[in-house]
């Protein structure tokens, strides 16, 4: 059965949605910070925590991962500062 969307992978990061994790303060000095971005097709990129073994077995019934999918978790501050950015429709 064929998805209804699929990920391009030749998409390109085009705008950081938000304020970058050095400007939230939330870097702890360390690389790999959490981020949100819009792609150049319109999808949205997000970089943040993979916690999909750590939720499978607690997912509502009706929530899935697949195979191919990850879980990732970011600071809810970091989604508030991006909602300027995110249009209502």
């Amino acid at each position: 059965m064929a998805r209804g969307w699929e990920a391009d992978p030749t998409a390109s990061l085009s705008r950081r949605l938000g304020l970058s994790a050095k400007d939230l303060d939330s870097t702890g000095g360390r690389d790999g910070c959490p981020d949100i971005w819009e792609l150049d097709n319109g999808d949205i990129a997000v970089i943040g925590r993979d916690l999909t073994t750590s939720y499978r077995g607690r997912l509502p019934a009706d929530v899935s991962v697949a195979a191919d999918e990850r879980l990732v978790v970011i600071p809810r501050r970091m989604l508030l500062a991006a909602k300027p950015d995110i249009p209502d429709a």
